[in-house]
């Protein structure tokens, strides 16, 4: 079993991630702790770090390890049924001891069910995704015990959430790989972190530094949510293609599919272009073709478009058909520059952190000294 960075001492002792910095190490560590801690409780993990639940990426291999090294791993149920939703988690328990979590689309048609075997299994925190859940949905966790956790994609969301009775919210800016909303990571932090005081929130989309990490902690954060940056981690089982595609990509690589007609409303699809994105475009012209002749209804079409992403992201991800498959990927994909251990992409986020806390308290101890010439410049500038 890996052990990760999470045991360790955030601080100068000797192991330490801000080992070598004396004194200052253990203060800035000490603020990082004091930054995340609400984000840390609720997760019940070291790093308020949750692991983005990827289609065929999140799962086994891949939320054992990032739970392993400190993090929150979240298995991505997908269109799974009750029985290989049951298999995965126990596989999960398996590799680790460690909390992890479980995302459940709200739209699935056994949705309930699914709910029902991450009870039986003892999965103490589940992930809603895919649109504002039913009460029945919300109400089911909470009388299992697990904490319930909710995308919203507005502070008026976020608000008949909280009133539902969800314990943390996730914020995830159209920066993010895969299904995304219309809003940035930065305008949804304004909008909700200074007014959200009720439950958690956490901030995903684009983020792939530590430094951005720490900046939404900073802003009222409870802790964040990372996907694209674990993809090509070593313990990913995404094919070897497939994560080189993501470590030759640029952040402007990763493009929003297209809306052809507003009338039948189409949810963004972020990733790295290749031919498998236009044809997406080409289905959709035949969809719409078909509605307007009465063939399908626009539900039926809509189902089928799901279908083709599922389908299409499985080819590029487990068989390495990065022509024909889906290439999800944020914009975070530019900061993927190799392959690396969960643990190593994890230490090196909090090391980042770290560093610019450490680097503020410099600079406070050692302001710089004003020259009698600059002071003489600044008040001949008022003059």
């Amino acid at each position: 079993m890996t052990e990760g960075i999470g045991g360790t001492d955030l601080s100068a002792g000797e192991g330490g991630l801000a080992s070598g910095w004396g004194i200052e190490g253990e203060r800035v560590g000490a603020e990082l702790k004091r930054l995340w801690a609400r984000g840390r409780d609720v997760l019940g993990c070291d790093l308020a770090i949750m692991g983005g639940a990827m289609t065929w990426v999140s799962e086994r291999n891949l939320v054992a390890a990032i739970s392993n090294a400190g993090g929150f791993g979240v298995i991505a149920s997908g269109s799974m049924s009750p029985a290989l939703l049951s298999a995965e988690i126990q596989a999960t328990k398996a590799l680790t001891r460690r909390p992890f979590g479980v995302n459940l689309i709200t739209l699935h048609p056994q949705l309930l069910d699914l709910i029902d075997v991450c009870a039986d299994l003892g999965v103490d925190r589940v992930v809603l995704a895919g649109g504002l859940p039913s009460s029945a949905a919300v109400n089911r966790i909470k009388q299992s015990g697990a904490g319930v956790f909710c995308f919203a994609p507005a502070l008026g969301f976020a608000r008949k959430l909280v009133r539902m009775g969800v314990d943390a919210i996730i914020i995830e800016g159209s920066e993010a790989g895969g299904h995304i909303g219309r809003v940035s990571t930065g305008v949804l932090a304004q909008e909700i972190l200074p007014h959200l005081a009720d439950v958690p929130v956490f901030v995903a989309g684009g983020i792939g530094r530590g430094e951005a990490m720490l900046a939404y902690l900073e802003m009222g954060a409870s802790g964040v949510q990372l996907g694209t940056r674990f993809v090509c981690a070593h313990e990913s089982i995404a094919h070897p293609r497939f994560k080189q595609a993501f470590i030759r990509a640029a952040a402007r690589d990763a493009v929003a599919s297209v809306q052809l007609d507003p009338r039948f409303p189409v949810i963004p699809v972020r990733a790295l272009g290749n031919p498998a994105t236009e044809r997406f475009v080409a289905i959709q012209r035949r969809l719409i073709d078909r509605c307007a002749k009465g063939e399908l209804s626009q539900k039926e079409a809509q189902l089928e478009i799901e279908h083709f992403w599922a389908g299409a992201l499985r080819r590029a991800v487990i068989d390495g058909d990065v022509e024909a498959g889906s290439l999800m990927a944020g914009q975070s994909v530019g900061f993927v520059t190799r392959e690396q251990s969960t643990a190593e992409i994890l230490e090196e986020l909090v090391s980042q952190a770290l560093a610019v806390l450490a680097a503020r308290r410099e600079r406070a101890r050692h302001p710089p000294v004003a020259s009698p010439q600059t002071l003489l410049g600044r008040r001949d500038a008022r003059e």
